[in-house]
């Protein structure tokens, strides 16, 4: 007997990069490259390199004996998610109107192409493979992106909420204040205070003799995780608004965990501490008390992935791609 070895291309779409990688059916990474995004350049011209990317992992795969059954998208919205149609989003803005599922199904016939809201396959991931695998009671989970911009899935008595129109989830739009910087199309939004490029803006308005708008999200980061003065006061400020928003989903989903990816993970009690302290005052005390709010327990990994979870999310592919034998 001989094993049959099979996986997946996942694409892991961000504001500031892509990841292209292989993964297996218990979401191993195989292998992996990262590309920039270029948001701000048509998707015509930063398509074809994305192309290269899933050419050059599937050769690798050929090359190492295995056989590529799918391809899984994860991508920010808002978008149509089963025609993996993308509307407008606000961290790809060359990005607009792109039928994103249709032009990667055209370009590779032989793969089904499966496209999820990041925030959505995020929590999968998490539900998974990361904080839900060790708390197997966990029924009622929120994951929030956290990164260039700031998404969130909804795991609803174990299933995913999609929405009427796909949109649950985009909580980076909520205005938690009628005052303060833009974000998400929006003066006040949950994603200007709390998410990477909303860190950029509060820091010019808390700090403007240190930090103006050209200023890079890595150098902000570094400075948080250096610990300096004026870095720490901008995180705690990030992680009260963050509370703000938290409380409310506290209240309104009476979630079990909440979960939050990239910027967290890097961060740690630096946002976390002050979010909490905020549900801690403002949410109903009951549903406080039953949720708990941590970094992403896959890490840095949760946004490789989260590209998988679109495709090992459909039974036929998860099927598929268990391990199975066949004969010599």
């Amino acid at each position: 007997m001989s094993f049959c070895k099979r996986s997946l291309i996942g694409l892991d779409i961000g504001g500031t990069k892509i990841a292209c990688v292989e993964g297996s059916h218990g979401a191993a990474i195989l292998q992996r490259l990262e590309l920039p995004t270029y948001a701000e350049i048509p998707f015509e011209q930063t398509f074809p390199a994305l192309l290269d990317a899933v050419r050059g992992q599937l050769a690798a795969a050929r090359a190492a004996g295995r056989e590529v059954i799918a391809l899984s998208v994860s991508v920010g919205g808002p978008l149509q998610i089963e025609q993996g149609i993308l509307h407008d989003p606000p961290h790809l803005p060359g990005w607009h109107n792109v039928r994103l599922k249709q032009r990667l199904a055209q370009a590779f016939p032989a793969l089904p192409v499966f496209v999820e809201h990041d925030g959505n396959a995020g929590a999968l991931a998490e539900l998974r493979f990361g904080a839900g695998s060790t708390r197997p009671a966990v029924q009622h989970l929120v994951f929030l992106t956290f990164g260039t911009g700031l998404g969130a899935g909804f795991i609803v008595n174990g299933r995913i909420l999609h929405g009427a129109c796909d949109t649950a989830g985009e909580i980076g739009h909520w205005r938690l204040a009628r005052r303060g910087p833009v974000g998400y199309g929006k003066r006040g939004s949950w994603e200007a205070f709390a998410s990477g490029a909303g860190l950029v803006q509060l820091a010019r308005r808390l700090f403007p003799h240190r930090w103006g708008a050209e200023t890079a999200i890595r150098e902000l980061i570094d400075a948080m995780l250096n610990d300096e003065p004026d870095a720490l006061e901008l995180a705690a400020a990030a992680g009260k608004r963050m509370g703000q928003g938290l409380a409310l989903l506290v209240d309104a989903l009476n979630p079990q965990l909440i979960v939050l990816g990239s910027l967290a993970v890097l961060l740690g009690e630096r946002v976390l501490g002050p979010a909490r302290q905020v549900v801690a005052r403002e949410a109903l005390p009951s549903a406080a008390a039953a949720c708990e709010i941590v970094p992403a327990q896959l890490g840095m990994r949760i946004g490789d992935v989260a590209a998988l979870m679109a495709a090992l999310s459909d039974e036929a592919v998860a099927s598929a791609l268990a391990p199975s034998y066949a004969s010599l």
